[in-house]
């Protein structure tokens, strides 16, 4: 039997992807085999996330119950890596001794060494610097697990938003090289993959050299628009400074870019967003947003807000929901504000109570909820181009596929060579998080 590895994955995307990058890189070096009981794991990994409060207590209790575990199995290793890691550092070996093993998001790819280090030779095995090119020219030949993939394009940030910790646990903006990209994106369209989702902090700060120009998000969407077999192209996550023309103009000639946009906004009101060092306007966001829905009038734009952030009054407040009610946001991500150890904002007076900031909190998710709703009852009657993703979660004889706008669609299973295809299905049924439909001329061309 090979080592099995169990591997926990909190936060985003991109921890999704590096999670991945990881298993992936101890299958090819370790000959490792997943597990998902982690009871019967030889390796556990923690891949944190440090964005939202109480994050470090959340690493530390789960950290308690695996060190049952190794207490019964002292030849088990665990590990600790992701932001909480980079953040946390050696303090994680001083509160948890037990622990074998930490890395950062950007030494994943030195994972594999870290394991073979003998801790009774009193060397630490400890990681957490910032070699992200390095990182990227060590990444192993993707592997996929369905007809979706992400592609991490750039990471890091190096905008310095007053409450965000990722510049400090995941670095300054790197991009990776254009060459690595369309020879990973290739790769995958090769095994089937037929929508790619660019993945980066920023993503849409993307710029690199290539051959005798610099290249930029939009310039990878059109070039990778031309690679066969890929049908559809997402990027995440955005930043409103980052909405530059060409990137705006690509929804006009680009079919295989969405009509759906992640684009937080945090908070509709200026003198919260001028604290919240954000670097732009609602009206910036506002005309960005208008833009692209000149070209694509039926656009789904999706946000993160934060609700309570130090100073935010209610007039601040309404001026949040003023902007929700305007572009009628779709499924949005929304949380009251934390303090995140070492960023600007933890240093901010907050007057506001909680009680009054959970009041705020539920009215904003409530809006929200209200058009997500809307826009799923809109669909109703109507034909999307949709992903067939696989056998749907609650009924074997039903798949599973997603609209363009990431809504998920089950409907009855009538060929299960549909799996990774783009079909037509007709909406019948708005329900609280998903959709029921039919195939749309089952019998025509795939």
């Amino acid at each position: 039997m090979g080592t099995k590895l169990y591997i926990k994955t909190y936060g985003c995307q991109m921890n999704e992807y590096d999670s991945d990058k990881t298993v992936d890189i101890l299958k090819e070096k370790k000959g490792v085999e997943l597990t998902n009981d982690v009871k019967d794991a030889d390796i556990i990994l923690l891949n944190t996330c440090s964005i939202r409060d109480k994050a470090e207590s959340k690493v530390y209790s789960e950290l308690g119950r695996l060190n049952k575990l190794k207490e019964k199995n002292p030849n088990l290793k665990i590990g600790v890596g992701g932001c909480v890691a980079t953040q946390e550092g050696s303090n994680i070996k001083k509160r948890a001794p037990y622990v074998d093993l930490i890395y950062g998001p950007q030494t994943l790819h030195r994972v594999s060494d870290l394991l073979d280090i003998d801790p009774n030779k009193g060397i630490k095995a400890i990681d957490i610097t910032f070699p992200i090119e390095e990182k990227f020219d060590s990444l192993p030949k993707p592997t996929i697990g369905g007809p979706s993939s992400y592609v991490a394009i750039m990471e890091g940030c190096s905008k310095y938003c007053s409450f965000c910790v990722v510049p400090y646990t995941r670095g300054d903006e790197v991009s990776r090289k254009p060459e690595q990209i369309f020879d990973e994106v290739a790769r995958l369209a090769e095994q089937g993959v037929c929508e790619i989702t660019f993945l980066g902090q920023n993503v849409n700060s993307y710029k690199m050299p290539y051959k005798d120009r610099i290249l930029r998000l939009s310039d990878l969407i059109e070039i990778t628009s031309h690679i066969d077999g890929i049908e559809r192209i997402r990027y995440t996550t955005s930043h409103p400074l980052d909405m530059t023309d060409d990137l705006i103009e690509a929804y006009q000639y680009i079919p295989q870019l969405v009509s759906q946009l992640h684009l937080p906004v945090q908070s509709g009101s200026n003198k919260i967003l001028e604290k919240m060092k954000r670097n732009y306007t609602i009206d910036i966001f506002h005309d960005a947003v208008q833009r692209i829905k000149s070209f694509r009038p039926d656009l789904r734009v999706s946000s993160d807000f934060i609700v309570g952030f130090p100073g935010e009054s209610h007039d601040d407040f309404m001026e949040t929901m003023d902007l929700v009610n305007e572009i009628e946001f779709d499924s949005s991500f929304s949380f009251i504000y934390s303090k995140r150890p070492g960023t600007p904002a933890s240093k901010l007076e907050d007057m506001t109570p909680l009680e009054e900031k959970k009041e705020r909190l539920n009215t904003l998710q409530d809006r929200l909820n209200h058009f997500h709703r809307n826009h799923s009852k809109s669909m109703v009657g109507s034909i999307q181009r949709c992903l067939v993703t696989g056998i749907a979660k609650k009924r074997s004889d039903q798949l599973q596929a997603r609209t363009e706008c990431n809504r998920v669609v089950n409907f009855d299973l009538e060929n299960i060579g549909f799996i990774g295809k783009l079909v037509d299905i007709e909406i019948t049924e708005a329900l609280s998080y998903s959709l029921l439909g039919t195939l749309h001329n089952p019998r025509g061309k795939i």
